[in-house]
C-alpha cells in the first residue's frame, strides 16, 4: 500500500470486498435449514464490515495529502496489475454502504429473510459488488463488480416473487444489460485510444493523444457515460427505476437506495480523472451536459415527487431528484458546491433508505383496519400475510397477549417522529442536514466568483439550479405533508401497527444517523470539502497509484518485472 500514512494495516484496504465474497461462499455451503446460522453470519459480516471501513476513513481523513491509499492484490505494479485505491471519496462511500447494508438487513431478519433460500448469499454478494466499484482503479474491474452488484440486485428485487416483482424486474434487468453492454463498448474504446485500463495511467496519457484520435476518445467517454447514468437513474433513462424499487422487499430497496448513488459516484471519479481543470486539449469535456442532464433530472424527479400519492413512489422519485442534484452540482467543477452535493449525498441517502423501511410499518395499521382478519403471522417458509379468514385471536395467548408482534408502547410516536425527520432531510428543509447541504450549495451558486466560468450559460444554469434546488424542496414538503396526513393523522380509528423489535431498531439507527449528520455537520463538511478538492486535483489521485511499487519478497527477489 502507498500514500496512506497513520499506520493502517495495508491489507484493509481489500477486506470490504473478500469479507462479503467469503461471507457469501459460506452460506452457500448450507441448505435452507441453516437459515438462522446464515442469518448470524450475516449480521456478524455486516458489523465487521462496518467497522472495517470506519476504520479507513478514519486512517484517510487523518492521513496528511495526498491521503489516498493503493493496494496491489496480485503484487504488480499499475498498470499492470490489478490496483485498489482508497481515498476520502471511496472511504465515504463504504460507510454508507455499510450502515444501510447493516439497517437493511436487521430489518429483514423479521420476515424477509425467509421468502427465499439465498437471500443472504445474494445479500453480501451486493455489498461486495458495491464495495469493489467504489474501491477499484480501473475501468475493466469495475465492470466486474458492476456486474456482480447487479446480478445480486436481480436476485434481491425478485426476492419474495409475486407478479408485480416479476414483471418489474424483467425490465430491470433489460436495461441494465443494455447499459453493460455500452459499458463494455466504451471501455473497449478507450483501450484502443490509450492502451491501457488503469483509470490513472489512462488520465496520464490522455494529454498525449493526437487531435485526430480526440474524437474517437470523446465518443467513447460519451458511451461510457450513457452507461453510468443510465444506472444512476438520470433522465430520460430512469423509466426502469420507479416500478423497480417500488415493487422490491422493504429491505431491498432500503439497499438499492446506494445503488443509483453508483452510477454518480463513477461519473464523477472518471469525469474529475480524464478532464480535469487546466487541460486546454480536453478542458472540462462534457461539462455542460452534465449540468443540464442533471437539471433536466431534478426537474422531472420535482414533478414526480408533488405528484405523488403513495409513500414509495414519492421515495422512489427523490432518488432521482438526489441523482439529478448530484449530476448538476457535479457539473460545475466548483470545491464548495461539490463538497455541498457529497453532504447531501449522505442525508438524502439515509433518510430514502429509512422510508423504504417505514413504507411497510406504515402499511400495516392501514391494511389491519380495511380487513382485522389480515393478522400477520409469519411462520416458516409464509413469510406474508395470512389469508381472509384466520381468526383475529390466532396471535394471542391464553391472557390474550399477542403472541407475535407485540406492539411496542407508543408506536405510532415512533412512526411519526421517523417519518418526519426523513421528510425534512428529504425535502432540504431545517434543521437537519439537507438544509445545511442545501444552504452549501446555495451558497456557492450565489458565488458568481467561485463558479469560475463567467458566461451566460453557466449564469443560465446556476440560476436554473439554485431555483430547482429551492422548487424541489417546497415540492417534497407538500408530498410529504399529504402522505403524512393520509397515514399518520386521517386515520384516527385504526389499530396501533403492530411493530417488533428488530423492525425498529433499523429505523432508529437510520434516524439516529440522519441527526448525527446535524450535530457532527462541521466535522463531516470539512470531510466532503477535502474530497471534493482531492477529486479535483486528480494528480495526487495518479501520482499514488502509478508510485506504488510491489512488496519485496524476504529474500530479495523481484516479485513482479
Amino acid at each position: 500500500m502507498s500514500g496512506i500514512v497513520a499506520d493502517a494495516p495495508s491489507h484493509l484496504i481489500a477486506a470490504p470486498i473478500l469479507l462479503p465474497l467469503l461471507s457469501a461462499a459460506l452460506m452457500l455451503l448450507g441448505g435452507a435449514r441453516w437459515r438462522r446460522w446464515k442469518a448470524t453470519l450475516n449480521v456478524a459480516s455486516c458489523v465487521v464490515g462496518a467497522g472495517i471501513c470506519t476504520s479507513l476513513l478514519v486512517a484517510v481523513d487523518a492521513a496528511a495529502a495526498p491521503a489516498v491509499g493503493v493496494y496491489l492484490p496480485s503484487n504488480w505494479p499499475a498498470p499492470f496489475g490489478i490496483v485498489l485505491v482508497l481515498d476520502r471519496l471511496s472511504a465515504l462511500m463504504l460507510v454508507l454502504t455499510a450502515f444501510i447494508g447493516l439497517t437493511s438487513l436487521l430489518f429483514a431478519l423479521s420476515r424477509w429473510q425467509r421468502a427465499g433460500v439465498h437471500f443472504h448469499s445474494l445479500f453480501q454478494l451486493q455489498l461486495m459488488g458495491l464495495n469493489g466499484a467504489f474501491l477499484t482503479g480501473d475501468l475493466f474491474n469495475l465492470f466486474v463488480f458492476f456486474e456482480v452488484m447487479l446480478v445480486a440486485s436481480y436476485g434481491l428485487l425478485l426476492h419474495g416473487s409475486g407478479e408485480r416483482r416479476v414483471h418489474a424486474g424483467l425490465h430491470y434487468i433489460a436495461v441494465n444489460l443494455l447499459a453493460s453492454s455500452l459499458f463494455l463498448i466504451g471501455a473497449a474504446m478507450l483501450y484502443g485510444v490509450t492502451g491501457t485500463l488503469n483509470l490513472a495511467d489512462m488520465a496520464r496519457k490522455l494529454v498525449e493523444i493526437p487531435s485526430a484520435d480526440r474524437g474517437l476518445l470523446h465518443v467513447g467517454v460519451g458511451i461510457l457515460g450513457i452507461a453510468f447514468v443510465a444506472k444512476a437513474a438520470v433522465w430520460p433513462l430512469n423509466f426502469w427505476l420507479l416500478p423497480a424499487y417500488t415493487a422490491a422487499s422493504p429491505p431491498a430497496a432500503a439497499l438499492f437506495a446506494v445503488m443509483t448513488k453508483v452510477g454518480f459516484y463513477a461519473v464523477l471519479r472518471i469525469w474529475t480523472l480524464f478532464f480535469p481543470s487546466g487541460n486546454s486539449d480536453n478542458f472540462l469535456f462534457g461539462a455542460d451536459a452534465l449540468i443540464w442532464i442533471g437539471l433536466a433530472t431534478l426537474a422531472f424527479g420535482t414533478i414526480g415527487v408533488w405528484g405523488a400519492q403513495r409513500l414509495d413512489r414519492l421515495v422512489a422519485f427523490s432518488l432521482i431528484v438526489s441523482s439529478g442534484t448530484l449530476l448538476a452540482a457535479a457539473g460545475f467543477d466548483v470545491p464548495a458546491l461539490t463538497g455541498g452535493a457529497l453532504y447531501y449525498l449522505l442525508g438524502s441517502t439515509v433518510a430514502a433508505s429509512a422510508l423504504f423501511l417505514l413504507i411497510e410499518l406504515l402499511e400495516r395499521s392501514r391494511l389491519l383496519a380495511d380487513d382485522p382478519a389480515l393478522v400477520e403471522i409469519p411462520r416458516e417458509g409464509a413469510p406474508f400475510m395470512e389469508p381472509p379468514g384466520l381468526p383475529l385471536d390466532a396471535n394471542l395467548d391464553d391472557d390474550e397477549r399477542a403472541l407475535i408482534g407485540r406492539a411496542v408502547p407508543a408506536a405510532l410516536v415512533f412512526l411519526s417522529v421517523a417519518f418526519a425527520c426523513c421528510a425534512l432531510v428529504t425535502a432540504g428543509l431545517p434543521p437537519f442536514s439537507g438544509f445545511l447541504a442545501k444552504v452549501v450549495m446555495l451558497t456557492a451558486l450565489l458565488n458568481p466568483g467561485s463558479l469560475g466560468r463567467e458566461s451566460a450559460a453557466a449564469g443560465l444554469a446556476a440560476w436554473s439550479l439554485l431555483t430547482l434546488l429551492i422548487v424541489s424542496g417546497l415540492a417534497s414538503m407538500i408530498a410529504a405533508v399529504r402522505l403524512g396526513i393520509r397515514y399518520l393523522w386521517a386515520p384516527a380509528g385504526r389499530p396501533a401497527p403492530m411493530l417488533r423489535l428488530i423492525e425498529c431498531i433499523p429505523v432508529a439507527i437510520l434516524v439516529t444517523l440522519c441527526v448525527g449528520l446535524l450535530i457532527g455537520a462541521s466535522p463531516v463538511l470539512h470531510f466532503t470539502q477535502a474530497a471534493a478538492e482531492t477529486l479535483l486535483e486528480p494528480q495526487r489521485y495518479i501520482e499514488a497509484v502509478m508510485s506504488a511499487r510491489p512488496v519485496m519478497p524476504p529474500t530479495g527477489g523481484n516479485a513482479a518485472p
